[in-house]
């Protein structure tokens, strides 16, 4: 079956939104609900991981240069692996994460699958 990876994009002017301790607490077992259920039913490989501000970007010619850079629309916050039968079924998986992201959006991108 196909893998896809959900990646969580946002704006770089995006703020996170003011929570209250119940809220995040709230968002949290949120997030843990989606997680147990995706793994019991079997369609998610990976639940990801936020990811942080800090990297690099390593060039052609092998330098290595500090990133994610300001001038880029968007970052990358986070990501997740899915298995679903097509590009649409992990869309509708997406969307089941689309409440859990926050706020941005999230890209569905599938895995080539080189072994054919």
């Amino acid at each position: 079956m196909p893998k896809f990876m959900f990646l969580q994009r946002g704006s770089c002017d995006q703020k996170p939104p003011e929570m209250t301790p119940e809220q995040m607490q709230a968002g949290m077992q949120a997030w843990m609900d989606w997680v147990k259920n995706g793994t019991e039913a079997g369609w998610l490989l990976d639940p990801g991981s936020p990811l942080s501000g800090a990297g690099a970007v390593v060039q052609p010619d092998l330098t290595v240069n500090d990133g994610p850079f300001v001038e880029s629309k968007e970052l990358v916050g986070g990501y997740s692996i899915v298995e679903a039968s097509d590009l649409a079924e992990a869309c509708e998986l997406a969307k089941q994460t689309m409440q859990l992201a926050g706020g941005g959006k999230i890209e569905v991108r599938e895995f080539a699958n080189l072994s054919q």
